[in-house]
């Protein structure tokens, strides 16, 4: 029998990377899944690999309706909800602030924000009534980019930040009724993808050459982590029995970055004034 057996667990940005292991992981430890995803075909290849073990939803995560519906059609499949899991989110490709253009930073930050943080708000709004029938959770994908410099750009870093003062700000708030945390996973090879406002929404993670090797070489236990390989905290976290005392908490799981700190991407060049 699994750690989360009889539970129901939404995910949003499920269809894919870390989101899909979370779904199979969520699964195998008993749990029925709920996932919000706004790729359609991504949406169908869920309900076909997973069936009626899981109700995938097609939506927007930055539109609080689309959460809203995703919650409510969890529930009618499921009958409740006792984990919400904020996990959708966009990348800088560490676009440096000299970089950028002026006049991309703008509409970059409020691209990336409105994924990375507000979208995690909007579903945490969204499930709260339900989390609090239940006596629930939430947990929040932030990132190494939430503790150290270097692992995405200001605006990237920015967002990882914020999404850490959210999660102690909602444990704060939401106690004693809904526990509150979060996972900060270090590098992954994954179909992470860019902003529209700086023309890299169709490049991805794994699109960078020798990215296995770059992650070894930054961390101190030499490993670079698939998806599934981060999946242990986020069930520990949904846990009632094994995290009952655990909330406003963001488990770091980054191969020990905290220890040794993460490289400059560039390799160190200073920057040339203009």
């Amino acid at each position: 029998m699994g750690w989360l057996q009889g539970d129901v667990v939404l995910v949003t940005g499920g269809g894919s990377g870390l989101g899909r292991a979370l779904v199979q992981r969520f699964l195998d430890e008993g749990a029925a899944v709920g996932i919000l995803e706004r790729d359609e075909a991504k949406v169908a290849q869920l309900k076909k690999d997973f069936g009626d073990k899981v109700c995938a939803v097609a939506g927007d995560v930055t539109s609080y309706r689309d959460n809203e519906t995703a919650v409510r059609a969890t529930v009618e499949c499921f009958g409740k909800l006792d984990t919400f899991v904020a996990n959708a989110g966009i990348f800088d490709f560490f676009a440096g602030l000299a970089q950028l253009d002026a006049e991309q930073l703008g509409p970059a930050f409020d691209e990336l924000f409105a994924v990375n943080v507000k979208a995690g708000l909007l579903g945490a709004k969204a499930a709260l009534p339900e989390l609090l029938k239940s006596r629930g959770s939430m947990i929040f994908t932030v990132s190494n980019a939430g503790f150290y410099p270097g692992g995405g750009g200001p605006i990237y870093t920015a967002s990882k930040h914020a999404l850490v003062g959210v999660i102690r700000q909602l444990a704060h708030e939401l106690a004693p009724n809904v526990r509150v945390n979060g996972v900060a996973p270090g590098g992954m090879v994954t179909q992470l993808s860019g902003l529209a406002a700086t023309r890299t929404a169709h490049q991805q993670l794994d699109q960078i050459d020798h990215l296995d090797a770059i992650l070894r070489d930054i961390t101190p236990l030499r490993v670079s982590p698939e998806p599934r390989d981060y999946c242990g905290p986020f069930v520990l976290l949904a846990s009632r029995e094994n995290a009952a005392t655990i909330t406003g908490v963001v488990i770091n799981t980054d191969g020990g970055l905290g220890v040794r700190g993460i490289m400059k991407v560039n390799g160190g060049d200073e920057l040339q004034p203009a």
